[in-house]
């Protein structure tokens, strides 16, 4: 039975991570905040720790056999690339040298597709592409960039391994994070799209991609976790299918999000936090697309279509909202 530490188990990439690696009779110790957080089911080989990223936690790294980081700061308004650099940079490097000191075989680290250069229709970005812009001005992939670099320049002990989910759908999304795009068209009967378009892949397959990256991934090497890629209307399309619903879809205008990103960077300038900004406007303008070969070839990942992680979503979210109206009547 292989031990593992694992972060971030508390959000949707992390709690299907544990999930899965329980499933597949790993021993699991996970960092989180609150262990109330844990959305999860209660398991002999899981132990919850309470911490920060900064904690000590070298006692729990003996015998660990890999170390799964999946926490940071996703968050797409703060205003300084120090807002990100300390959580996703400098915890990663306090926690790589935990990890290689007590002799830990294996550090995996949870990054992003955009510190790879995306695709189009025609030609989708893969993990030797450079990353490019509107990627080169973003905090967020800036930050995981930097961590990845220090990271491949660590590996001579400790092997370094790196995935590069791309934008992920599924159940446990407790904030809800990355599955606010579906709260966009469902129970709407008015719809404004982006011309552009992204990959998208299940949680859950992301999750089976991050184990198997451990299992079979190479040091010093990067894999791509990615399944389709569509455009914004498509996807959205997709959720109405899904969800029985024809709400009205129109089109924004290109200069229409190249004026509110204008407006957002103004905005930040008055040191307001908001997540307008030119490079995320044209983020959503842009077909941001990606290839899983190298992942599907060398890892063996399969994956499941986007309409199965959307419907796992609504389910969850139903779930929750069900839970909460419970709550309230008691």
């Amino acid at each position: 039975m292989k031990k593992v530490f694992v972060t971030g188990a508390t959000g949707l990439l992390g709690a299907n991570t544990v999930i899965k690696l329980l499933r597949y009779d790993y021993t699991v110790t996970a960092l989180v905040r609150k262990k109330s957080s844990w959305m999860g089911e209660e398991n002999e080989n899981l132990r919850l720790i309470e911490g920060d990223l900064f904690s000590d936690i070298s006692e729990y790294l003996q015998d660990v056999d890999a170390v799964i980081h999946i926490a940071a700061e996703t968050s797409q308004d703060l205003l300084h690339y120090e807002d990100y650099k300390k959580t996703n940079y400098d915890a990663a490097v306090h926690l790589f040298a935990q990890a290689a000191a007590a002799g830990a075989e294996k550090f995996l680290f949870v990054s992003t597709a955009n510190t790879l250069g995306y695709g189009s229709s025609a030609v989708w970005g893969s993990e030797k592409a450079p990353q490019i812009y509107p990627f080169t001005h973003s905090y967020y992939a800036q930050s995981k960039l930097e961590t990845e670099n220090y990271l491949l320049q660590q590996n001579r002990g400790t092997k370094v391994v790196i995935v590069n989910p791309t934008f992920m759908i599924g159940a446990y999304d407790r904030k809800p994070s990355s599955g606010k795009i579906i709260f966009w068209t469902w129970k709407k009967k008015l719809v404004f799209y982006p011309k552009g378009g992204k990959n998208f892949v299940h949680a859950e397959d992301a999750a089976e991609g991050i184990i198997k990256a451990v299992e079979k991934g190479k040091n010093g090497e990067k894999y791509l976790l990615a399944n389709e890629n569509l455009t914004y209307k498509e996807f959205f399309g997709k959720i109405n299918t899904i969800t029985g619903q024809a709400p009205l879809m129109i089109p924004i205008p290109d200069a229409g999000l190249a004026m509110l990103g204008m407006i957002g960077d103004f905005l930040r300038k008055l040191k307001i936090k908001t997540s307008l900004s030119s490079p995320n406007m044209k983020a959503l303008r842009i077909n941001n697309f990606y290839s899983n070969r190298k992942s599907s070839e060398e890892l063996g990942v399969r994956y499941q279509s986007v309409d199965k992680a959307v419907e796992d979503a609504i389910r969850f979210f139903e779930r929750k909202n069900n839970e909460v109206k419970v709550e309230r009547q008691i």
